[in-house]
């Protein structure tokens, strides 16, 4: 049984004033394996006056100076791998594929971060005027439990590029990973104040955080509802945000589609990490004057994503995080039979041979429409929907029929028809004939898919500030 009840705050690991305990579980077997103290009001508090304190003066460090701390934060994070893998595997069942896909973009965020500013330019000239981008100040970050070592790399290279100081609030789902990125950050020699680590309810110390007087700026990843909540919270002081939230993305495969390559790439996508991320490909737009081969391939090659233990290697799809989450994505699937979609593959339950543990069955409905709630809301499980259109015009129309944009995909063997459909889709990123994004190019969505972007130098200017000085 683990014990975690420690945080970081202004360079040392410390005891929370709060006194609440959180159960952390294993969704591959619902066995309690620790426990963690939470951070309360208190605790919150005073990571934000430690990250105020210490901005002043590291606002003020020099671009070699942050540099070289992303660098040592890179090495510090590469030297946890194996740590962070077993974390993820063990705390919310990530399969062992993912983990060796998507862990290495931690140490890379801050590569990217200090090559970007080798050449990134804080004094620039537009006419008589001289523009000084500043630091904006103490900056919140909330990440979720889902990829959390990913995320919250993200989001400390871009607020340690810009010279801002951190308070990171993890999901107290994520606890065992967050212990070992609070060791990497303290091994990495960070002044002390500059990056807080504290776990604790949202509802307690997201509530603070969002609020602070002395937090300029929020970066938050995660659901829609939260987003909105901090959007209000951050209203009184007019906080910087960047939020970037849920989706239920378009994979359109145009009528042209290669499917023995475009299906196996949707169906990766869509249920990837266990079917929990923001920008999977839920709705699958296909051409009606192929339905039926579509159909036949989705079917067939659903077989090859195996659900299971996330250890076993060969398991393409693990358990979700929680017996809450599991409810939830069980309650969509019998809505999606109550609203008079058909079953493809999958459907209520466990994967055969499973008798323990919050596993989903990989699910696919046919007969949907874009008014099915199966189709508008994110269910956050591996359950996907087929949706046929006529042509190019109503697969852009039903692609943009959502109240989401953060990423879409189109598959067609015309690369130029490919991007001029590209160019039409209500989102924040559009890929075409690929399913991950460049972690070069900016992310973030439109409509309820969030503000702002992160990565590259739109990331690392939402935590900038322009000054123009005219003489």
């Amino acid at each position: 049984m683990r014990r975690i009840n420690q945080t970081y705050v202004d360079g040392q690991f410390v005891t929370p004033s709060g006194t609440e305990y959180a159960s952390l579980y294993n969704p591959a077997t619902e066995e309690i394996i620790g426990e963690a103290r939470l951070a309360d009001a208190t605790d919150a508090t005073a990571a934000v006056a430690a990250a105020k304190r210490a901005f002043a003066s590291f606002s003020k460090s020099s671009k070699q100076e942050r540099i070289a701390l992303l660098r040592r934060l890179s090495a510090s994070f590469s030297s946890r791998m194996d740590d962070f893998r077993a974390a993820m595997v063990e705390e919310y069942g990530a399969v062992r594929g993912v983990v060796d896909n998507m862990l290495p973009y931690a140490p890379q965020m801050f590569d990217d971060a200090a090559q970007l500013l080798e050449s990134y330019e804080f004094t620039q000239t537009r006419g008589t005027t001289t523009i000084v981008m500043e630091p904006v100040g103490v900056s919140a970050v909330i990440t979720p439990w889902n990829l959390s070592i990913v995320f919250t790399a993200q989001k400390i290279a871009g607020a340690i590029a810009a010279g801002s100081t951190l308070v990171v609030k993890p999901s107290e789902l994520s606890v065992i990973q967050t212990q070992i990125v609070s060791e990497a950050v303290h091994a990495a020699d960070v002044p002390p104040g500059v990056i807080n680590i504290i776990t604790g309810r949202g509802s307690v110390v997201g509530n603070v955080l969002t609020t602070h007087p002395d937090v300029a700026k929020v970066s938050f990843t995660g659901s829609t509802a939260v987003g909105q909540q901090i959007m209000r919270n951050a209203a009184d002081t007019f906080k910087r945000l960047t939020l970037e939230l849920g989706g239920k993305g378009p994979t359109i495969l145009l009528d042209d589609a290669d499917l023995t390559t475009s299906i196996p790439a949707a169906l990766t996508l869509g249920f990837l990490n266990n079917g929990q991320t923001c920008f999977a490909g839920t709705r699958i737009l296909a051409p009606r004057s192929r339905l039926d081969e579509v159909l036949g391939t989705i079917e067939s090659g659903t077989s090859d994503f195996k659900a299971g233990d996330p250890q076993d290697p060969s398991t393409s799809v693990g358990p979700v995080v929680s017996q809450k989450q599991f409810d939830s994505v069980q309650r969509y699937i019998r809505l999606g039979l109550e609203e008079g979609a058909q079953l493809l593959v999958g459907g209520e339950g466990r994967p055969q041979g499973l008798e323990k543990g919050w596993y989903v069955q990989p699910t696919i409905f046919t007969g949907v429409t874009n008014q099915m709630r199966i189709a508008r809301e994110e269910i956050f499980g591996p359950v996907l929907v087929v949706i046929p259109f006529e042509d190019d015009e109503e697969a852009v129309s039903i692609a943009n029929d959502s109240p989401y944009g953060l990423q879409a995909q189109v598959f067609s063997e015309d690369t130029a028809r490919a991007h001029q459909i590209a160019r039409r889709i209500e989102a924040g990123t559009v890929l075409v004939n690929r399913i991950f994004s460049d972690h070069e190019a900016p992310f973030g969505g439109v409509k309820l898919s969030g503000i702002g972007r992160e990565h590259s130098t739109y990331g690392l200017e939402s935590y900038l500030e322009p000054r123009a000085i005219t003489a």
